[in-house]
C-alpha cells in the first residue's frame, strides 16, 4: 500500500472519529437538556450515534491493519 493510501485511510478514520464525536455530542445535549420531554428523539439519535461509532470502529480498524502491513513489508 502507498504512503498516499495510508495517508487517505488515515484521514478517512479521523474524519468519521470527528463525526462519531459529534453524534455523541448530540445524544449527551438530548440527555442533559432536552429529556424527558424529547424522550421521542433517543431512538433516532441513539441510532445515528451508534452508526457513527461502527463507522468510525470499522474505519480505525482498516487503517491499523494496512499501517500494519506496511510497516511488514518494510
Amino acid at each position: 500500500m502507498s504512503p498516499e493510501e495510508l495517508k487517505s485511510m488515515s484521514k478517512a478514520a479521523k474524519r468519521a472519529k470527528r463525526i462519531a464525536t459529534e453524534k455523541a455530542g448530540e445524544l449527551h445535549d438530548l440527555v442533559e437538556d432536552r429529556l424527558p420531554a424529547a424522550f421521542e428523539e433517543i431512538p433516532a439519535i441513539a441510532q445515528a450515534t451508534y452508526d457513527a461509532c461502527k463507522a468510525w470502529a470499522e474505519a480505525d480498524a482498516a487503517y491499523k491493519a494496512a499501517e500494519a502491513a506496511a510497516t511488514a513489508e518494510a
